[in-house]
């Protein structure tokens, strides 16, 4: 089982972020389920939903307390909430910020985790007209996990908006997804290869889905 934990601020759709997707898991034919945890959530406020993946009808139903990989939707949440509780060795980090983690201060996370950023905000501005990341961040995660193929991705948004804001929003995460993709064919850009022991050996860190 693959389990992946959103975290954003209220209005920035970290809700529907997992939602779609599970839809593009479903659509390539795998068993997901995705759920936020809500409190007394407004606009602003850190907000975290999850999503499980795997190949085999899913029972569990409590929140994701040892994930797998995290989507951080909000740079601003990284030194105002413990993202990185319980992440596995190994395990995906993917920012939503076109600073590095040495000019954020987090750069000792990438000695343990495979991290990559993407200025997910500004290409939803661009395409969508408005800062909200989460398409785009998905198209990133289609290139930077072995979890969901780009296809299924812009598949779960068509499915989950209409007409322009499909489309723009499409476009912002086929661009992400090709960000990611040339760095890696470059050999540069915003990846992290995580430092693994053999005890602490995770999800491939050179893996780029391109």
């Amino acid at each position: 089982m693959f389990q992946v934990r959103i975290h954003g601020r209220g209005g920035q759709g970290v809700v529907t972020a997992a939602e779609m997707l599970s839809i593009a898991a479903f659509r390539e034919g795998r068993h997901a389920q995705a759920f936020p945890s809500f409190g007394s959530e407004r606009t602003g406020a850190p907000v975290v939903a999850y999503c499980r993946i795997d190949d085999r009808e899913i029972r569990v139903r409590e929140p994701i307390m040892e994930p797998d990989a995290l989507i951080i939707q909000d740079p601003t949440l990284v030194h105002q909430v413990d993202l990185f509780a319980g992440l596995r060795p190994g395990g995906i980090v993917l920012l939503n910020t076109g600073r590095s983690f040495e000019a954020l201060g987090i750069g000792e996370l990438q000695e343990h985790f495979k991290t990559a950023t993407v200025p997910a905000s500004e290409l939803a501005r661009k395409h969508v007209g408005r800062p909200l990341p989460n398409a785009a961040l998905l198209g990133a995660f289609s290139a930077f996990s072995e979890q969901i193929s780009l296809e299924a991705v812009t598949a779960a948004i068509r499915d989950k908006f209409a007409g322009r804001i499909a489309e723009g929003n499409v476009a912002a995460a086929s661009e992400a997804f090709e960000l990611l993709c040339n760095a890696a064919k470059k050999g540069s850009g915003p990846f992290s290869a995580a430092r693994q022991t053999t005890q602490e050996k995770g999800p491939d860190p050179f893996f780029v889905r391109c």
